[in-house]
């Protein structure tokens, strides 16, 4: 644990006597007193918070920036108004996914949010690529996700004019002369906002956020729940470097001016074979969702079998779902097993336990659209 990096919340985590755990080179809280399954109600029903500091926080400055990551991503940043915020992946040059990341257009720059565990990386990426023509700089901030259908009635109390933001969109504003960052969007499948502070005043907004009374502090158990039912990845296991955007099902994330015949056609590593797969189809596995009856949960690293016990893939996310009252997971079939409705057997201590693709996500989104 000494090891472990901290965030600027490890203090009070500690006060809240949360469980701490090893999580992408950080001591993170993974629970509450409270429990994993009452943090996962408590989101779905009010609003719960989340440290999300261990993420990485990076400026990209220079001409064109819009045009330079596309060299990198397969998402339309140069349509990206400012103020927006979009969806984006770092692809291989052998059509895999090195990470997911979120990208807005901030005016002078553009501001990425990366993942924990491949932050140093991503930064060495985009130097390597563009550190002659760019400036990047990794920021020291803090990072909260607040999460569920009393967030914006919070909000309201703490900083209105952020209410005025719908989905994907992204501000900045002053909350007690404090600069803040605020997107609304999240992890969860509620609607919510992610808000950067700077690291010296994070604690004390945090504090802030959990005297309002709809507000509990949640653990990465719950997030990883919520995620899960929300349909949504999670990097490093439900995508990789051997993973490409199609199988994962993240065609959307490769925009259409960056597809074949688009006025901005590929241009990002890995384009000929990702666009191949776009068009033809031809990829030979696909990420589905996966619902299990009872209530043991099916873990990652499941294989998958067909009927006669022939291995057709593996389970890469696997949990109980509180909302759904079952097991739900995600994984990866080859194509013949992709139809919602298909039945296929999870291998699970020498037995074959029977659970049905579905469509995903699993508990409907509730984002704030306007």
């Amino acid at each position: 644990m000494a090891e472990l990096k901290q965030t600027p919340l490890h203090a009070l985590h500690r006060r809240l006597e949360a469980k701490m755990v090893p999580f992408a080179g950080y001591e993170m809280p993974v629970q509450y007193p409270l429990g994993v399954k009452k943090e996962h109600e408590h989101t779905r029903q009010q609003c719960g918070l989340f440290d999300v500091s261990h993420m990485g926080q990076v400026a990209v400055y220079g001409e064109n920036v819009a045009g330079a990551l596309e060299t990198l991503i397969p998402a339309d940043l140069a349509g990206l108004t400012e103020g927006a915020q979009r969806y984006g992946l770092f692809t291989s040059a052998e059509g895999g996914i090195l990470d997911d990341l979120m990208v807005v257009n901030a005016g002078d720059h553009f501001y990425l949010v990366v993942n924990a565990a491949c932050k140093e990386q991503d930064i060495a990426h985009l130097r390597s690529h563009l550190g002659n023509s760019h400036t990047i700089e990794p920021l020291n901030r803090g990072l909260l996700a607040l999460q569920g259908p009393s967030a914006h009635q919070v909000m309201q109390r703490i900083c209105p004019a952020a209410c005025q933001l719908v989905f994907m969109q992204h501000g900045r504003f002053k909350v007690a002369d404090q600069e803040v960052w605020i997107s609304r969007s999240g992890y969860t499948g509620e609607d919510g906002f992610e808000i950067s502070v700077a690291a010296d005043a994070t604690e004390a907004f945090a504090e802030r956020l959990l005297s309002e009374p709809e507000v509990e502090a949640i653990g990465l158990g719950a997030r990883d729940s919520l995620r899960l039912e929300a349909g949504l990845c999670l990097y490093g296991h439900d995508m990789d470097t051997t993973t490409t955007p199609v199988e994962a099902g993240l065609i959307w994330a490769i925009s259409k001016p960056r597809r074949r015949g688009g006025e901005r056609e590929g241009g990002f590593p890995g384009a000929d074979l990702i666009l191949q797969q776009v068009e033809a189809k031809d990829h030979r596995r696909k990420r589905v969702g996966l619902v299990a009856e009872g209530r043991a949960p099916v873990r990652e690293g499941a294989s998958l079998v067909d009927e006669a016990g022939n291995e057709i893939g593996q389970v890469t996310s696997g949990s109980f779902g509180p909302t759904l009252g079952k097991p739900v997971a995600m994984g990866y079939v080859t194509r013949d097993f992709e139809a919602p409705g298909t039945t296929v057997y999870a291998e699970v201590r020498g037995k074959q336990l029977p659970m049905t693709v579905s469509k995903t996500p699993f508990v409907a989104a509730n984002y704030y659209r306007g």
